[in-house]
């Protein structure tokens, strides 16, 4: 059996990989392990490491072999160019392990997390008996309260070790979900499924074309990322609307263990360590008269006082507060500011790109300071800028700078002026991370101000 592991689900939304990050609640929960670790340990349960392949974005790449290694020194690990949801990843992976075999797969997200592996490895066998019947088959949960961000499923006719999959409910609203909660026949969906290789990649050529259309061997380099060409133009839609609800031999089996789901804020409240008064408090806070809430700072100083029932979550992107029972509308608002095209609303400090990422730390009129990390072996296109000069010092690593066919190598606290119009790249030749720090200047400063020449991620117009 093969399994593929989406490290770059819904979880790191809340999270980022890097276990640094996490709430010590979590920590202890996973005993030490981070979300990716401890999916792969879950994996390695019900099929030998060889047989383990880990699907993953550019962005995290790095962070996510580095902690795989941990546990095995040779992890199956391709990387997407770019974030396009769960449909076109699991497309992608079940084209890296095509082969003359028709192996059951069993495709994890990463964001769950369970403690009963026996009672994990015993449902596994039962999802695979109706596998070899030909059916597909989703790992769903009865549902313990009402909760409006799961997505639920209906079932219909009893099978052997399941049931026939009548409807998907995804995020109902709440007075529906009481509902579900006392009927047999609504489970929630774990986004966990199993099926043969031939059978997902026919469901795929029915209902999902548009993820997969083009796919072969071929897609992927000699490091096993994904080449950018393949992923441009992919519909950004997860496995579950794609593929999932339109599949008919679709069943669903009862998860015999545990389950729990850090892709959702209540269920993280549920799930973390509480103080006396119901609080889950971590980073830089100071809490007066606050209770049954939950609070995380990732750098800023937090301070709340005289409420309950909230979430507060300040990263260096945003601030979001809400009512802890309706954390599941956060999706709502984001789709809201995304129609809207708010840019200046939805700006991000930190922007993830096929090389490595940048951090702006400030701006005013005519000008712009960025922190530019380029992970080893990759390199900027080269381009030119038709409105703005750019000055660049090497805070950390050994920079290979190319400016108009002329090569310099800068090292830490040196730096270059890059004029207006002059074609330019930085890249990063060694085996260790570069970073710069950029300051644009200019009578026009935005991203859309680039004209490329070479690209080694294909993105040449």
């Amino acid at each position: 059996m093969k399994c593929i592991i989406l490290a770059g689900g819904s979880g790191e939304r809340l999270w980022p990989i890097s276990r640094e990050l996490y709430p010590k609640s979590l920590i202890k929960f996973f005993e030490g392990t981070s979300l990716v670790q401890n999916a792969y340990k879950i994996a390695s349960s019900v099929t030998s490491e060889k047989n383990i392949l880990t699907i993953t974005n550019i962005r995290q790449l790095n962070d996510t072999v580095l902690q795989l290694k941990q546990i095995n020194s040779k992890p199956i690990v391709i990387s997407e160019p770019i974030s396009k949801n769960t449909a076109p990843a699991v497309a992608s992976a079940l084209t890296y392990l095509q082969s003359e075999k028709d192996d059951v797969v069993l495709i994890l997200p990463v964001d769950f997390a369970i403690k009963d592996i026996n009672g994990f490895i015993s449902t596994v066998e039962k999802a695979k008996k109706l596998v070899k019947k030909g059916y597909i088959v989703s790992f769903g949960v009865k549902p313990s309260y009402s909760e409006t961000g799961f997505g639920y499923i209906k079932t219909g006719e009893d099978l052997s070790f399941g049931k026939k999959v009548e409807k998907f409910i995804e995020k109902p609203q709440k007075s529906d979900v009481s509902k579900f909660i006392n009927q047999k026949d609504f489970y929630w969906n774990t986004g966990i499924y199993m099926g043969k290789l031939s059978a997902l990649m026919n469901a795929y050529q029915t209902h999902a074309q548009a993820e997969c259309s083009g796919f072969s061997k071929e897609m992927f380099d000699e490091n096993n990322k994904i080449k950018y060409e393949y992923y441009e133009k992919l519909p950004n839609r997860s496995i579950d609307y794609a593929l999932i609800e339109k599949i008919e031999n679709l069943a669903v089996v009862e998860m015999e263990t545990d389950w729990f789901d850090y892709g959702n804020w209540q269920a993280l409240y549920n799930n973390s360590e509480k103080d006396s008064k119901g609080n889950v408090i971590t980073g830089n806070i100071i809490a007066d008269k606050v209770k049954n809430s939950f609070i995380h700072s990732s750098k800023e100083l937090v301070a709340a006082s005289n409420i309950k029932n909230t979430i507060v979550i300040e990263t260096e992107d945003a601030l979001l507060v809400c009512d802890k029972s309706r954390a599941a509308d956060i999706n709502k608002l984001v789709d809201k500011l995304k129609s809207n095209n708010d840019e200046t609303t939805l700006a991000r400090k930190t922007m993830f790109r096929p090389w490595g990422y940048y951090t702006c730390m400030n701006a005013g009129d005519g000008w712009l300071t960025k922190i530019i990390s380029v992970f080893p072996g990759h390199k900027l296109s080269l381009q030119s800028h038709n409105h703005r000069s750019e000055h660049w010092v090497v805070l950390e690593g050994t920079a290979t700078v190319i400016l108009e066919n002329e090569v310099h190598t800068l090292n830490k606290r040196q730096s270059i002026d890059i004029p207006v119009n002059a074609k330019h790249s930085l890249q990063n030749h060694t085996s260790e991370p570069l970073k710069i720090l950029e300051v644009q200047k200019g009578d026009y400063i935005s991203e859309d101000d680039i004209i490329r020449y070479e690209d080694i991620y294909g993105r040449v117009k």
